[in-house]
């Protein structure tokens, strides 16, 4: 992870993403007229001789189209640019392990794949019991002791996990009031992994493997002909008519054995055709079918 092409290539991605200072006030504007390369250089030799340490992310709000806050814990721009260089190691690794029902943050699927998945399901195989939901809070509830164990059956390095754990329980520094707040929550309950941070969509997709595991271990998808498709924090389950009701309480229960919280305003159980179905922006109606391109209409910013 710190040789120096792979953190070349971990900057510019970086940088690609023109993403916003972190508590340091460092922009790339300020690495460029510097040298990249030089300060990448001083960045390698911190990894390499296990003196770097990461600073406390830097806390913003931004508003949800419900009217209320999601909080993003922004890192310094040289703590992204080495979770990028993780991130480009591991993401191969774990990518083997992955489920075919996870769609979100991996490479080459999207959300238009999700939704194909869910009216091949629904209009093609008949599977017309739809439970949907989200689960809430899920970056900020993810229980570190489970995770890290997931993480240390793939990488060995003792290094390299001490490292994602600092991340994991780095500290928030807001400004309220005009003063700064320093804060960690992560590090006194054991869980979260900040929204914001470049390693969280893997680390959220490795914990979120569990469930579907689980679901099929217990026999779940086979006995209640209930398939999942994922996308980041939101889940559709396509059951046979008549199994629904039964889908939902059993993935609540194992939800809240994974230390996870389903969000129960966005939970609901949809049959159809009697009733329409919302999933990324594309609608199931009465008739079953979706528009001739379903994915032109997708909104991918949407709010969730």
């Amino acid at each position: 992870m710190y040789r120096i092409d792979v953190l070349v290539i971990a900057y510019q991605r970086c940088r690609a993403n023109r993403g916003s200072h972190g508590v340091d006030g460092q922009r790339f504007e300020d690495i460029e007229s510097m040298g990249p390369m030089e300060w990448l250089a001083q960045l390698r030799e911190e990894l390499k001789s296990g003196g770097y340490r990461p600073q406390p992310l830097r806390r913003v709000w931004i508003p949800k189209k419900n009217g209320k806050l999601r909080s993003l814990g922004i890192p310094c721009i040289r703590d992204r640019v080495v979770q990028m260089a993780v991130n480009l190691t591991l993401q191969t690794i774990f990518e083997a392990d992955m489920q075919p029902s996870q769609y979100g943050f991996r490479p080459r699927r999207d959300a238009k794949e999700a939704v194909r998945q869910v009216h091949h399901y629904t209009a093609r195989i008949g599977l017309r019991d739809v439970v949907e939901t989200d689960l809430r809070d899920f970056f900020n509830i993810i229980p570190h002791g489970p995770l890290m164990k997931c993480l240390a059956r793939r990488i060995s390095d003792g290094r390299v996990l001490r490292l994602i754990k600092q991340w994991l329980e780095m500290a928030v520094i807001e400004l309220i009031d005009g003063k700064l707040r320093r804060a960690n929550e992560a590090k006194h309950t054991h869980r979260g992994s900040a929204q914001g941070s470049v390693i969280s969509p893997l680390l959220a997709n490795v914990y979120f493997r569990r469930f579907i595991l689980a679901w099929e271990k217990f026999g779940y998808a086979k006995s209640l002909h209930a398939r999942i498709v994922n996308y980041a924090d939101d889940m559709v389950i396509c059951c046979r008519s008549g199994s629904g009701e039964q889908a939902m309480v059993l993935m609540s229960g194992l939800m809240a054995r994974l230390g996870l919280m389903v969000n129960e305003e966005k939970t609901a159980l949809v049959k159809l055709p009697e009733q329409s179905l919302d999933f990324w922006g594309t609608t199931w109606a009465v008739n079953m079918t979706v528009m001739e391109n379903p994915i032109s209409a997708l909104n991918l910013r949407k709010e969730r």
